[in-house]
């Protein structure tokens, strides 16, 4: 992957990683943790919807862990979802960023906040856009999959003082594929012919937490999962953690992921094979919409 990039650049160190994971440990205990079932109605806000959530957990792991970042990597640039829903320009600097992290503080926000426990922290870094380097953290579990580039995903339990590596899948014929498909996450008119196609697959849900979707996408649980609504705090880290752990990983035209993309459709299959029957099954996705079906 480093080869597409316009210098050679060294991957980060073990003793950056390991700060990076501590520095997400103790945000989840100083900040998250302590704030789970105990939020009042004045601790949880709307964003652009009643089903996208922010907490006040949300926003005071994001501000500890950007504070981290900084004083780790003091030149990079801090890309946190809670900061980019206020300051959208941030983003513009994805593609000439030397090195940039993305911090989804609290993701799966909805579960967060309704008192479920299948959240998430998740965190990448960045060169020029490519993902070098995934974290997908567990708080309440207390347990991290990572990768970087050119290495396999781990399993990391610190407590446990357990480290194991993770792959995906055999993967295999569509009827015997389980997967994610976030039915919702996409455009309205493709979502009956979506749910329609749901039933070919073994099984297709969601648990509305990209950070655990991916985590089980990587150690072999599920086959596929496909996303909508691209962002580079969501998407990042899971997209080289999948392609770290053996998996096919390639938006649904083909092309490569960017942390910069936001148009389309990201798909993570067990290999190229399986990927290329998913991507058969959904390529209706792919077709712009009827214009006549609207007149």
């Amino acid at each position: 992957m480093t080869d597409s990039l316009p210098m050679t650049i060294s991957t980060l160190s073990r003793a950056q990683r390991t700060s990076i994971m501590n520095l997400v440990r103790r945000a989840s205990r100083s900040e998250i943790m302590p704030r789970f079932r105990k939020l009042d109605a004045a601790d949880i806000g709307e964003k652009t919807s009643r089903q996208d959530l922010v907490t006040e957990a949300d926003r005071a792991a994001e501000a500890m862990i950007a504070r981290g970042l900084v004083t780790l990597f003091p030149n990079a640039l801090i890309i946190g979802e809670e900061n980019v829903s206020v300051n959208p320009e941030v983003l513009d600097g994805i593609p000439e960023a030397e090195l940039a992290f993305t911090i989804d503080p609290v993701d799966g926000t909805w579960n967060y906040a309704h008192g479920l426990s299948i959240f998430g922290v998740i965190i990448s870094a960045l060169r020029f856009g490519v993902p070098v380097f995934g974290l997908l953290y567990d708080p309440v579990m207390d347990d991290f999959i990572v990768a970087q580039d050119g290495e396999g995903a781990e399993m990391i339990m610190p407590k446990r003082r357990i480290r194991r590596t993770v792959s995906v899948s055999a993967g295999g014929a569509v009827e015997d594929l389980s997967g994610y498909i976030g039915l919702y996450n996409f455009p309205k008119d493709k979502q009956a012919q979506l749910a329609a196609v749901l039933p070919r697959f073994e099984r297709a849900y969601s648990i509305r937490c990209t950070a655990h979707e991916a985590r089980m996408f990587a150690e072999g649980h599920v086959d596929f999962m496909i996303s909508a609504k691209l962002t580079p705090w969501d998407h990042a880290a899971g997209a080289l953690i999948g392609k770290c752990a053996g998996g096919h990983v390639a938006m649904l035209d083909g092309s490569d992921y960017r942390a910069q993309t936001r148009e389309g459709y990201l798909l993570a299959a067990s290999d190229a094979a399986t990927w290329g029957r998913v991507r058969d099954v959904l390529s209706f996705l792919l077709d712009a919409p009827d214009e006549t079906a609207k007149a």
